[in-house]
C-alpha cells in the first residue's frame, strides 16, 4: 500500500496509507483531512484543490482540458496545483507529498 503525505496550512504534516486505485480527495476523506470535494470528484468544482510538492508534480499524469478549467476557480492557485478527485494512487506515488491550501471556493453551495 502506497503512503500520501498531506501537509495542513500551519505545516502539520499526516502520512497515510493510500490505497492504489483511490483518489487522492477520497484518501484525505478516508481519513477524515480537511479536504472538502463538494463535488464528489465529478470535476464540476476546485474545492479539492491541492498542491503537489514539486519534486512530484512532473511524476503525474497531465491535468485534462476540464481539470484545468477547474483549477482557475480555485483559491491559492500555484504552479504545481491540481485538484485531489484527478489523482488516482499507484505504487509509482508511493510517498507522494500535496499540501492543503489555506481556503477554497465553493461555488455548488449558497454559503
Amino acid at each position: 500500500m502506497a503512503k500520501l503525505t498531506f501537509v495542513d496550512p500551519d505545516g502539520t504534516s499526516h502520512t497515510v496509507d493510500a490505497p492504489e486505485g483511490l483518489s487522492v480527495m477520497e484518501v484525505a476523506h478516508k481519513h477524515k483531512l480537511d479536504l472538502e470535494g463538494a463535488c464528489e470528484g465529478s470535476l464540476a468544482c476546485s474545492t479539492c484543490h491541492v498542491v503537489i510538492a514539486p519534486e512530484w508534480f512532473n511524476r503525474l499524469p497531465a491535468a485534462s482540458d476540464d481539470e484545468e478549467d477547474m483549477l482557475d476557480l480555485a483559491f491559492g492557485l500555484s504552479q504545481t496545483s491540481r485538484l485531489g478527485c484527478q489523482i488516482i494512487m499507484t505504487k509509482e506515488l508511493d510517498g507522494l507529498v500535496v499540501s492543503l491550501p489555506a481556503g477554497s471556493r465553493n461555488m455548488m453551495s449558497e454559503k
